[in-house]
């Protein structure tokens, strides 16, 4: 099937994020009383912003619980370390800039809210050479539901089984294959992480090239 369009995750493919989400949920929500653990933690790891907000709640309620302003002080932290730290993936612009060349459309789709989408491609200088950014927000659904990827190609323009998306994760891989997408596993040169979702493989973007990936 010919491929038209290359989606990417956004944490963990774009930018090495994840550890940014952990400690804004510790720094915001540990001041309402919840005892975030690692084990905890590690169970929102791929959630929305409103998903992990009722994560905690529910375990540790407190009063005046208010999501809205408390998920704008998760985002609000987590924007403020991707400005402010070294967490580009290497090798990660060029790659894209070689799609865009190559005349891929390119796409984003992430479980985080859209604004910190935008300060991380403004960080990387890439936004303009996406042609769709979207975020799970908009979706009644998070990953692993297909919805953020449904979307994605629709607003590419471009047919579902000639896309492939790019994921770090069990629950972004099985977004894109409920999708209808081919898939790439992101493995940030861990050569132990396998998934059999995961149609190929890159193990780092300085070496990864399309439509050619080593066969997962």
């Amino acid at each position: 099937m010919a491929l038209k369009a290359v989606i990417f995750d956004m944490d963990g493919v774009l930018i090495d994020s994840e550890k940014f989400w952990t400690q804004a949920e510790l720094d915001v929500f540990s001041s309402y009383g919840v005892q975030v653990t690692e084990d905890l933690a590690a169970q929102t790891r791929y959630m929305t912003t409103q998903e992990v907000t009722e994560f905690w709640y529910e375990r540790f309620p407190w009063e005046n619980f208010d999501a809205s302003d408390l998920e704008n002080k998760v985002v609000t932290r987590v924007i403020e370390m991707i400005q402010n730290q070294d967490c580009t993936m290497s090798g990660v612009q060029e790659f894209i800039k070689n799609l865009k060349n190559k005349e891929y459309k390119i796409g984003l789709a992430t479980n985080a809210p859209l604004r910190v989408a935008h300060v991380v491609l403004e960080k990387l200088q890439v936004r303009d050479l996406f042609d769709t950014v979207h975020s799970s927000e908009f979706e009644t659904h998070g990953k692993p539901h297909p919805a953020v990827y449904l979307t994605s190609a629709k607003n590419l323009g471009v047919s579902p089984e000639h896309c492939i998306a790019i994921e770090d994760s069990h629950s972004g891989l099985k977004a894109a294959k409920g999708a209808g997408m081919q898939t790439v596993i992101f493995t940030n040169n861990d050569e132990s992480i396998h998934s059999d979702l995961a149609d190929f493989k890159i193990l780092d973007f300085n070496t990864a090239f399309l439509p050619v990936f080593s066969e997962e």
